[in-house]
């Protein structure tokens, strides 16, 4: 598994979310995105080298059943085509997301990412448009499980 060698003091974890995946990532607050982006695809790359699993369609479709998800999402070649979102609100990540542009040099810090923070992150597709797909489960979907 993928891991940095020191982890310090001042690094934050954050939780990148793409469908019903969840990546914790400890990460140093001074690095740029670029920098963030390597490491998660790296990440990413280890644990799903068939792509990121998509989320389970319908809630009737029982786990082991291959058909009750889609296709994977393949990962990209290149960690430039990663993009960024923080939820619209910080209380209910439910309502949707906001796009976070970012440069070369922009940091974590200067972008408003705290310690714990939720960041969504998707790939760019070939005309560069991305969307962001986050499942939360809800109690319905815990309670159909287990019927």
């Amino acid at each position: 598994m993928v891991q940095r060698d020191n982890v310090t003091d001042v690094d934050i974890t954050i939780r990148f979310k793409h469908g019903a995946c969840t990546v914790f990532l400890f990460v140093d607050p001074m690095s740029t995105f670029a920098d963030v982006s390597s490491e998660l695809l790296e990440v990413l790359q280890e644990r799903y080298p068939e792509g990121i699993p998509s989320t389970p369609t319908p809630a009737s479709a029982q786990p082991d059943d291959d058909d009750a998800k889609g296709p994977a999402t393949a990962l990209p070649d290149d960690a430039s085509q990663i993009a960024y979102a923080l939820p619209k609100s910080a209380t209910d990540p439910t309502q949707g997301w906001k796009p976070l542009k970012v440069g070369s040099s922009d940091t974590v810090v200067s972008k408003g990412v705290k310690n714990g923070a939720m960041v969504a992150f998707a790939f760019k597709d070939e005309e560069g448009e991305v969307d962001f797909e986050v499942h939360f489960p809800t109690y319905d979907d815990e309670v159909e499980e287990e019927m």
